[in-house]
C-alpha cells in the first residue's frame, strides 16, 4: 500500500466527510492507523463488495478441492454454475 494511503486516526476524526470523499472517489483504500499502528482499512462500496464476490469464489473453489480429496462425486457444469450464483447473491445480501 502507498504510504499516501496510510492516514492516522487523527485525520479520521478531524477530517471524515473529505476522507470518506477521498476513498469513494479515488477507489483505493485508506489504512487508519492508531498510535503509529494499522488498525482499519476504509474502503468504497463497490470494492468491498468485489471483495466478497472473490471471498464466496476462492471458499467455493476450496470446497470443491476438499470434496475431490474425499471421493465425493462431482457435479455438472449447470449445477456448478447454480451453486455460484447462489453464492455470489448470498455475498451481495452482506
Amino acid at each position: 500500500m502507498k504510504a499516501a494511503n496510510i492516514r492516522p486516526i487523527t485525520d479520521l476524526k478531524n477530517r471524515t466527510k473529505e476522507l470518506v470523499q477521498e476513498v469513494a472517489d479515488g477507489g483505493q483504500p485508506v489504512v487508519i492507523t492508531q498510535n503509529g499502528e494499522p488498525k482499519v482499512v476504509l474502503v468504497d462500496v463497490e470494492q468491498h463488495d468485489r471483495l466478497n464476490e472473490t471471498l464466496a469464489m476462492l471458499k467455493l473453489l476450496a470446497q470443491s478441492q476438499a470434496s475431490l480429496a474425499r471421493g465425493e462425486p462431482t457435479h455438472t457444469t449447470a449445477e456448478v454454475r447454480r451453486r455460484a450464483r447462489a453464492a455470489l447473491a448470498k455475498a451481495r445480501r452482506r
